[in-house]
């Protein structure tokens, strides 16, 4: 799906020239080796030369994002800047965007950095998300509880992935308890909304207003940590899809961002879509991308802030992205990799992560197929391989 909005006026920022990455961990890995197919130099700043997107760039800076001496001399060698996680402080972009272009920006970064700011700004354009109020004691908690039926969702307002910084709350007695556990002086509380399943698009918009977006993927997760994606998917109609890209773009739109942005939703059983979280960049159920897709949404995080039109977003098959954390990674044997690797459609992409540990993402699978439900299956059945599960 493509629309037009507001012109912006750039450069083109055409192979040869030098992009520059904040943050060193699998989304710049990936980013850093789509750009170099492409042509372009990559240089990174945050992390060491031995991290996953270090591995693969041209230099490193192993600095503080608040070194601002350090960022200086980065932004000099660069045309432009992406960020490859929400965590990125403001002020670092801040001071970046008056030397050298910044993309997506800093606004979008600022919304998805704090939960209550992204709730409110979605819901300031029309965009329904869950219910939700700010709560800032022990004692607000417990007076806002009755309006969300003694339940919910307690969670921090920011650092909070995978899970983490959150905490489910079943009756009005668990709120002390729950307060307590966040160790915080501010939490959103949400919603516990009951859902059919949970999807995500992925979105690019680029210098001349035009907005690309993906087929939304279907997603499982398992622990809080995101374990499956599909797409296509029977689960989901024309209506669905259509509607998930214009909430795509309408986010883009009103943060007048240029780059990629996921959006995750939740499907209620009666096919209404709620916006859960946004993500100022490439996302994990994107990956299947690269592997199933003319144009990934590396290539199109690279076109877009290069000031280039975006690539063909076509999906040409069926496709599952499975996640390969540490606890699957344990007993894997150079012999259960060789039958992994034997299997016809499976992608092995692996982030170069050294230590292996219980619940990190150390890569993934993807499988291409005739379906996506014997994409699924496939993809489940190479995991197992490297488990040593029959």
């Amino acid at each position: 799906m493509v629309t037009n909005s507001n012109k912006h006026s750039v450069k083109h920022i055409a192979p040869g020239a030098t992009l520059g990455m904040l943050g060193g961990g699998q989304l710049g890995r990936m980013f850093a080796i789509a750009a170099r197919r492409m042509g372009y130099r990559v240089l990174m700043f945050g992390d060491p030369s031995d991290s996953p997107a270090g591995q693969v760039c041209d230099r490193s800076w192993d600095a503080s994002f608040t070194d601002f001496e350090r960022l200086k001399e980065f932004a000099e060698l660069v045309d432009v800047i992406s960020y490859e996680q929400e965590n990125i402080p403001v002020e670092t972009v801040e001071f970046l965007m008056p030397l050298v272009p910044v993309r997506p920006g800093v606004d979008l970064l600022k919304a998805s950095q704090h939960r209550i700011s992204e709730k409110t700004a979605l819901r300031s354009i029309g965009i329904p998300t869950a219910n939700f109020a700010p709560i800032r004691s022990e004692t607000e908690l417990a007076s806002v509880l009755p309006a969300f039926d003694g339940r919910g969702i307690l969670k921090t307002t920011r650092m909070g992935y995978d899970g983490k910084g959150q905490v489910r709350i079943e009756c009005p007695d668990d709120a002390a308890e729950a307060w307590q556990t966040l160790k915080t002086d501010e939490a959103i509380l949400e919603e516990e909304i009951r859902f059919s399943h949970e999807i995500s698009i992925v979105a690019a918009r680029f210098t001349n207003g035009d907005v690309t977006c993906f087929q939304p993927s279907v997603n499982q997760h398992v622990n809080h940590i995101l374990d499956v994606s599909v797409s296509p998917s029977e689960l989901l109609n024309e209506s669905t899809t259509k509607e998930a890209a214009e909430i795509a773009r309408a986010v883009l739109e009103h943060f007048d961002a240029v780059g990629v942005l996921c959006v995750e939703f939740f499907v209620t059983a009666e096919g209404r879509l709620l916006v859960n979280e946004i993500a100022p960049r490439p996302h994990n159920s994107g990956h299947l991308t690269i592997d199933a897709c003319c144009s990934c949404q590396f290539e199109q995080q690279v076109r877009a802030i290069c000031g280039m039109p975006s690539g063909n977003v076509f999906q040409a098959q069926p496709a599952a992205m499975i996640n390969l954390l540490g606890d699957h990674l344990m007993t894997a044997t150079p012999d259960r990799w060789n039958s992994l690797l034997h299997r016809p459609g499976v992608h092995v992409h692996m982030y170069g992560k050294a230590e292996t540990r219980t619940g990190r993402k150390m890569g993934h699978l993807t499988v291409t197929a005739e379906s996506a439900q014997a994409a699924r299956e496939m993809a489940i059945s190479a995991r197992h391989v490297l488990m040593g599960i029959q």
